[in-house]
């Protein structure tokens, strides 16, 4: 009488056994470069959530946000309202843990940036200012007003946010942003606020405001360098637009 076949050596494999090792192979292999962005959020998601297929949760995540540094910027709330299905076609949320990772790795993001930008003078170091400004705010989802306080030399006191708002106003008052570079002793400053709309281009009161901060700054001998303008289409410098 012939044996009866082992059930558990012909029952057929799900996809995703393995899937974490041989993923990481290729990483080791090939190098992180070489990976497109889901598998390379899939290997982080790895660490937050130790078992089951994160394939589906990565793609569920660039859908929602539409690119990997839109994933990063997410809040948690908005994160955790991302819904995956797993192989057995049940819906998985992403977790409290899961979401606070990912904002903990676009905070290690912005702060690495950052460390490039006070390395030395701001005004001299536009590529790192620009990357900067695109790590914070390119997908900040509401209107965010900050400044950048700089010394004598050009580099960096503080940076400063000095008001959040709505999806498309964030009031800022003249007299309250050079009141704070009186209190840091500062000599100059940068501008910079967000588009949540996605479109750089200054509005009538984005200028407006900027000439006033500039006034009020002109007669405390303070110079205001730009006002930069973020938004997922690009940044825009009034400087560069003849707007100051």
């Amino acid at each position: 009488m012939l044996d009866k076949p082992d059930v558990e050596l012909t029952k057929p494999k799900a996809h995703h056994l393995g899937h974490r090792d041989r993923l990481r192979n290729r990483a080791r292999e090939g190098g992180l470069p070489s990976l497109p962005d889901y598998e390379l959020l899939e290997l982080f998601l790895f660490r937050s959530q130790p078992q089951g297929d994160v394939k589906p949760i990565a793609k569920a995540l660039l859908d929602r946000f539409g690119s990997l540094s839109g994933v990063l910027a997410a809040s948690v709330e908005d994160l955790r309202t991302v819904k995956a299905q797993d192989i057995k076609g049940r819906t998985k949320a992403i977790g409290q843990e899961t979401a606070l990772d990912l904002c903990a790795l676009q905070e290690v993001a912005r702060r690495v940036s950052l460390e490039e930008v006070t390395k030395r003078p701001v005004i001299s170091s536009w590529t790192a200012l620009l990357s900067y400004v695109r790590i914070a705010l390119q997908h900040e989802p509401r209107e965010q007003f900050r400044v950048l306080y700089l010394d004598h030399k050009n580099q960096l006191i503080r940076d400063e946010i000095l008001n959040r708002g709505t999806v498309d106003h964030a009031p800022v008052y003249p007299r309250e942003v050079v009141r704070r570079a009186l209190e840091l002793s500062a000599k100059s400053m940068i501008i910079i606020h967000n588009h949540p709309s996605g479109d750089p281009t200054p509005s009538r009161a984005d200028i407006d405001m900027t000439r006033q901060i500039i006034e009020a700054a002109k007669s405390l001998e303070m110079q205001v360098h730009d006002h930069l303008i973020a938004g997922r289409h690009g940044v825009t410098s009034f400087k560069q637009l003849g707007l100051m």
